[in-house]
């Protein structure tokens, strides 16, 4: 199997790169620049070219020979409202479109926890971001024939990996998870697909693989 792992330069991204190539999977990452490159290579993935302020049309030559398309790309915290609406909602949809054209089937998003939660968007005090997720992942489920995953992490962390999460999140106390546990969780997807699928996780008690392969 081989995987495009779009966004793979971002802090989630390259732990995803990192675990999914150490299963023994070919891994394209699609990075923004070829400065990129070197980093990229040194965590066991492939490099391709991924411009998200391009057209969907220019995405689909890295595609090629992919199985699997994973969006893990996102603006960051640094940059402005405009390019929340360009990165995690139209170059996220410009990414769907893409892999249809290519004729991929299999999409996974990393979204966030509470997205479908309006009341949740003003209290974030980052509104604009879930109004990009959300409606980006109304896209994947309703525009496009794609065997779509969302994954939805909490409030995301630098901390050790623990190798557990929960799926319960509304009684769960604990609201965040490792970066790492993320790009763990995204990488049992990979390995055992969950069509149709939408779920939010944080840290908890659950073996990853085991509460992945919970969902239903």
């Amino acid at each position: 199997m081989t995987t495009l792992i779009i966004g793979a330069h971002g802090h989630v991204g390259q732990h995803i790169v990192k675990q999914l190539a150490a299963t023994g999977e070919t891994v394209y990452a699609g990075i923004r620049s070829a400065t990129q490159a070197d980093s990229i290579t040194a965590l066991g993935g492939q490099p391709r070219i991924v411009d998200l302020l391009g057209t969907a049309d220019a995405m689909v030559p890295a595609m090629a020979g992919v199985d699997t398309v994973v969006f893990s790309a996102g603006s960051g915290g640094s940059t402005g409202d405009d390019m929340t609406l360009n990165i995690d909602l139209d170059g996220a949809i410009k990414s769907m479109i893409a892999t249809e054209k290519a004729g991929i089937k299999r999409f996974i998003i990393v979204s966030a926890m509470g997205t479908d939660d309006r009341t949740f968007w003003d209290k974030s005090g980052i509104r604009p971001y879930y109004v990009a997720k959300y409606y980006a992942d109304q896209w994947l489920r309703h525009r496009t024939n794609l065997d779509y995953t969302i994954v939805r992490p909490g409030i995301l962390t630098n901390d050790a990996p623990t190798g557990k999460i929960t799926l319960d999140t509304a009684n769960s106390d604990i609201k965040s998870i490792s970066r790492e546990d993320v790009a763990a969780a995204v990488v049992a997807v990979v390995k055992h697909p969950l069509p149709k699928q939408t779920f939010e996780l944080v840290n908890g008690d659950t073996a990853i693989a085991d509460a992945v392969a919970a969902v239903k």
